[in-house]
């Protein structure tokens, strides 16, 4: 059936402004190329998209030719303000962005073990509002929060969890209350999955199949399966702390993952493997100390090339039972721990993993480390403000 004629604009709309986020301000002729469209038809589209408020003559080609330099055409980046939020166990990190993601403000807020539920979640909004002040954002339209725990498939919502602080659950519900945005949570590591599959290491693989594990404080895994972050009936894939893995002293449970994986492949294991090859590094502020010891490892000579043997193992154990269910073809190691190895950590990854796996998995590092958390949420906030404005009118 040949769509109508309100339909064929709203689809031809919506394609140009796609291209004029991914590309850049460009000239109606380009616009032509791009889209494959007439020219009538390009002029009609963009004389409403420009009286509809979502696009402007930003400047002009500066080639040197015969008549007038064609017009540049670009979105309205204060159209919508967007915001991030990266919630950790002892912080919240915020950005506030405008439609085309560039950073307007951006700060953040140590939150202490011993904060009491109430002043936390207040310090979490207050710190966003006034970020979002900064900005110079009115309004915010859309709020993506990437959080650890469990998202319920079914509500969207952060599921209590134990081990967890009760502020994260919490801080959600009171940013829907006091928002007029929309807010959208989902678990850290899938944002982080996210970014890497669109801007970071997996973007060549885009539209196939990944599975980034996370090494941060803790670790943790996102399953990308044809394009699509797949999150488990109760919002649970990617739980590998939990995994029973040879090497550890006992069993998890299911309230506490000591035992599990998390033992040897999150920062303490990793810190406490370093000592014993004698290395030892100070970390920044909110980074896993482990991070600091894979990159002093890197120049460590002999006791860090042996380290970085002994931290391949494990880790590879991990990629392995990773792969034997999924077979993704490509494993990225993210999170603070993952970028910090690099090439170095990621290629010793890759040759244990061929050995225990008949299955040919590729291992590569990060490329946004822990940054792919906050990236994440702001391409999910992105995602939302322009299914609403680049929706059709009337």
């Amino acid at each position: 059936m040949a769509a109508s004629p309100s339909t064929a604009r709203a689809i031809n709309d919506r394609l140009a402004l796609e291209f004029l986020q991914d590309e850049g301000p460009l000239t109606a002729g380009q616009l032509k190329t791009l889209t494959g469209l007439s020219r009538p038809t390009v002029a009609d589209l963009v004389e409403r998209l420009q009286g509809s408020g979502l696009v402007t003559i930003v400047g002009e080609t500066g080639g040197r030719r015969r008549g007038p330099n064609a017009r540049l055409y670009g979105l309205v980046a204060d159209r919508a303000h967007l915001a991030a939020l990266d919630v950790r166990t002892q912080s919240v990190t915020v950005v506030v962005t405008d439609l085309l993601g560039a950073t307007l403000a951006e700060a953040v807020l140590p939150i202490g073990s011993d904060t009491g539920t109430e002043p936390a979640v207040e310090g979490a909004a207050a710190l966003l509002e006034r970020t979002a002040r900064e900005a110079g954002a009115v309004r915010l339209h859309s709020v993506g929060i990437g959080a650890p725990g469990l998202i319920d498939p079914v509500t969207g919502e952060l599921r209590e969890t134990s081990g967890l602080p009760a502020w994260h659950r919490r801080l959600v519900a009171a940013l829907q209350e006091r928002l007029t945005a929309t807010v959208l949570v989902e678990n850290e590591t899938n944002l982080a999955a996210v970014a890497e599959q669109r801007v970071g290491a997996a973007r060549d693989r885009g539209a196939d199949s990944f599975v980034l594990l996370w090494l941060g404080f803790g670790v943790g895994a996102a399953l990308v399966l044809d394009g699509k972050v797949r999150r488990g009936a109760s919002g649970g894939a990617g739980e590998i702390g939990f995994l029973p893995v040879p090497g550890t002293s006992g069993l998890p449970s299911a309230t506490a993952c000591d035992g599990g994986f998390h033992t040897l492949a999150g920062s303490a294991g990793i810190c406490e493997l370093a000592e014993r090859h004698g290395l030892f590094a100070e970390a920044g502020p909110q980074e896993p100390p482990a991070a600091a010891v894979v990159r002093a490892a890197l120049t460590a000579g002999a006791a860090g090339e042996a380290f970085l043997d002994a931290l391949a193992a494990p880790l590879a154990v991990g990629a392995a039972a990773i792969s034997a269910v999924l077979d993704p073809g490509r494993v990225v190691l993210g999170g603070e721990v993952g970028q910090a190895g690099g090439t170095a950590l990621a290629s010793r990854v890759e040759a244990r993993l061929a050995e225990m796996s008949p299955l040919r998995t590729e291992v590569v590092a990060s490329s946004l480390g822990g940054a792919a958390v906050l990236r994440g949420a702001l391409l999910t906030a992105r995602d939302a403000a322009q299914n609403d404005l680049f929706a059709p009118q009337g």
